[in-house]
């Protein structure tokens, strides 16, 4: 047998153990887990180019796989899932998992924000300001982001005033929406928002409460027909990191993630929502839907108590420092509707 030379032997062993941490490193794979179905706006032009974006930051050492359309955790176990390293970064609402997170859904009453940008603006402002912080003490937040106002959409009947509610089975958003629903007389069903075109096609429910985004990504004015802009809620959400996972990086990778994360991200995620939100609305329009449109709500005749009193009802329900959060958030609106200009 031919004996290789001891010199060869050590040499070659010394290149392996010098490249073995480099190719660890590029073979770092993150697991974020979302809601939104592959393929869409909020998968390609949100987290699929933060994913790409990491990757380049890190010169390739971060691989984030993106798993979409609740294929590697439910909506409602998003959050969890991450917090337990299940995902290791997890994107979803905050209003799928009930009671969980109270003071963060002050963000989500009615009147707090316009627009995709303005929410998203309060609620990062309120998260970095530290009002917001122990609600997410088992993960990391990377950023927080808004749908945009949600409206009133049904597939045979125009609600006009929050009377005409009453009879109808329509898909809540969050418990908040739920309340005012049940109290109109309305049969609040609650349900994740891919689920709601199958039980619209099956008349499981007569319409929904939900923003344009959702319209347009669920492709749910293909059924619903009837539109009231009566903005009754702006869903919250977020995208997190496993604390424990993050802690495990290397320093500058970590790094990595903290610059991806924060009121740039909140932004980001705010600009493709605004850009789906005017494209959801076009298509309706163009489909020749009927509409009607409530300005200014908190003062309507008709809409106005309706929605006070679900302020007052909520603010009073969670109590504690709630009443300070719903007013810096109403004086953040000035600030960021700056930042929307």
């Amino acid at each position: 047998m031919k004996k290789i030379p001891t010199t060869v032997t050590r040499a070659a062993l010394m290149s392996a153990l010098v490249l073995l941490p480099a190719a660890a490193q590029a073979q770092t794979t993150l697991r974020l887990a979302h809601v939104w179905p592959g393929g869409s706006m909020v998968d390609s032009a949100l987290f699929q180019a933060w994913a790409d974006s990491v990757s380049e930051a890190s010169g390739g050492e971060l691989d984030v796989e993106v798993f979409p359309s609740q294929t590697l955790a439910k909506s409602a176990q998003t959050y969890d899932s991450t917090a337990r390293g299940i995902a290791d970064i997890g994107a979803s609402a905050q209003g799928y998992t009930s009671g969980r997170f109270p003071l963060t859904q002050i963000v989500e009453l009615p009147g707090v924000s316009s627009s995709a940008r303005e929410g998203a603006c309060i609620l990062q402002s309120l998260y970095d300001q530290g009002y917001l912080e122990d609600e997410y003490a088992d993960t990391r937040p990377l950023f927080f982001f808004t749908t945009g106002p949600g409206y009133l959409h049904t597939k045979e009947r125009q609600i006009e005033k929050p009377e005409d509610l009453a009879g109808l089975r329509l898909r809540r958003p969050t418990s908040v929406v739920g309340d005012m629903m049940e109290r109109l007389g309305a049969q609040a069903v609650g349900m994740p928002a891919p689920d709601v075109f199958t039980a619209m096609q099956r008349g499981v429910v007569d319409g929904l409460s939900f923003n344009w985004e959702g319209m347009k990504t669920f492709r749910l004015s293909e059924l619903a027909n009837y539109h009231t802009e009566v903005p009754l809620y702006d869903l919250s959400l977020f995208a997190v990191m496993n604390q424990r996972n993050y802690d495990a990086l290397p320093v500058e990778l970590r790094q990595v993630i903290d610059e991806h994360s924060g009121m740039a991200w909140s932004m980001r995620a705010a600009e493709v929502y605004d850009t789906l939100i005017a494209e959801g609305r076009q298509e309706a329009v163009e489909a020749g839907h009927t509409f009607i449109e409530i300005d200014d709500a908190l003062t309507d005749p008709d809409w106005g108590p309706v929605l006070q009193e679900t302020i007052d009802r909520y603010l009073n329900e969670v109590g504690g420092n709630a009443q300070e959060i719903y007013d810096t958030a109403m004086s953040l609106k000035a600030e960021c509707a700056v930042s929307d200009a």
